[in-house]
């Protein structure tokens, strides 16, 4: 039998130890920028060993992205859970001002998005890993309007939406950008008009 307290403490541990790696490694990657640091730099900053260190994070770019575990469970209630009557897109489109424009508008984030901006490497990974929760959304989405999980209009719907917060991050008016590629999406692509 498992003590739930030594279960509860040792995974208190393993965040707080996670916590000061990526924090270590932020303050070093701003101070010096990311190429300019070592793992072994991070692991020191960190008071870790560097095996302790790779236990936690696979790979230098991951050391500032961190796991999200339920994300694809809130997108999926997201749509899951929607009012009767709302659509889909309305859905994301909420999901999207209520929780991606809160979190580009953070000043205490501002330093880190402009790091990664501004890093080919981080820019990439967070790309990558950012629209790998593509397939789990459009596979819910598809599931919704009871279509095929390949069907390729929930697929696209699911990498539009996933691209929106990589698209409009970086943008003066979040919110307004947003809004802007939903009316896109809602109302087709108008670009001349």
């Amino acid at each position: 039998m498992v003590d739930e307290r030594t279960s509860g403490r040792r995974e208190r541990k393993r965040a707080a130890t996670r916590q000061a790696i990526s924090d270590a490694a932020l303050e070093l990657f701003l101070a010096r920028g990311f190429d300019s640091v070592s793992v072994n730099e991070v692991a020191q900053k960190a008071d870790v060993a560097t095996a302790t260190l790779f236990n936690h994070f696979p790979n230098k770019e991951s050391l500032l992205f961190d796991r999200d575990d339920t994300f694809d469970i809130r997108l999926a209630e997201a749509v899951r859970g929607r009012p009767t009557g709302m659509t889909i897109l309305q859905a994301l489109r909420e999901r999207a001002l209520a929780v991606w424009v809160p979190l580009a508008r953070d000043p205490k984030l501002a330093a880190r998005r402009q790091l990664i901006a501004g890093t080919p490497a981080l820019r990439a990974y967070d790309e990558r890993s950012w629209l790998q929760h593509s397939d789990a959304l459009a596979a819910v989405i598809a599931a919704e309007l009871g279509r095929p999980l390949d069907d390729l209009a929930c697929v696209t719907l699911a990498r539009y939406f996933l691209d929106i917060a990589i698209l409009t991050a970086d943008r003066e008016d979040v919110e307004g950008a947003v809004r802007i590629v939903f009316d896109m999406l809602e109302h087709g692509w108008n670009l001349e008009g």
